[in-house]
């Protein structure tokens, strides 16, 4: 299975080419357009800021991909601001800024007093998750401060706690999944979770 991941100056794209290889992917790690449609699935990975990953992703054109990658239902999977960069708006410091809007809602600042949530965390994962088949009493690891708190619609949901705080941890609808943690850095869990997307059929 060849998989595209989106090179688009985001931090952390070596060590998601690692698991997916890991997970048994041939991995095309490339901003170029066709180098990447003609893989069968893609990755959108990101750290740091909504914003900043945005204008990174916007540079590149990643916007039109992905809108094509999702009409044409051929499988996505977002990680960490990957992940946010889905849903339709991000809020950070008191700036708005456009998402790709995949998904409705808002990434907003986590409503905890210990942040960043940072560390291993137990999650919330629906019936029919094809994501975390097998996986529902496992951790996984997350770093981040901002997060979605609304259940996007249409999706199935996952969800984690932090500080009292309760907010989407993943999303799958269709051939597009997401996750707010790191399957990269969240061992044997994040390995299994990998290995279930590489093989669920679309």
């Amino acid at each position: 299975m060849r998989v595209g991941v989106l090179d688009y100056g985001s931090g952390n794209l070596h060590s998601a080419c690692r698991a997916l290889e890991a997970a048994g992917a041939t991995v095309v790690l490339s901003s170029d357009h066709a180098a990447l449609r003609a893989c069968g699935r893609l990755l959108v990975p990101g750290v740091g800021a909504f914003a900043a990953c945005m204008q990174g992703l916007l540079a590149v054109g990643g916007d039109d991909l992905v809108a094509q990658w999702v009409a044409d239902e051929k499988p996505l999977l977002g990680i960490c601001v990957g992940h946010q960069i889905l849903f339709r708006e991000g809020t950070e410091h008191g700036t708005r800024s456009d998402g790709l809007a995949i998904f409705g809602g808002t990434v907003e600042p986590l409503r905890s007093t210990r942040l960043p949530h940072m560390g291993w965390n137990g999650i919330e994962a629906p019936q029919g998750t094809t994501l975390f088949d097998g996986l529902g009493n496992e951790r996984f690891y997350f770093v981040h401060s901002y997060g979605v708190h609304e259940a996007p619609a249409d999706c199935l949901v996952t969800w984690a706690e932090h500080g009292g705080d309760r907010f989407v941890a993943a999303v799958e609808r269709g051939a597009v999944s997401s996750t707010q943690f790191h399957p990269e850095k969240s061992g044997q869990a994040g390995a299994r979770l990998l290995r279930n997307w590489l093989t669920t059929a679309r």
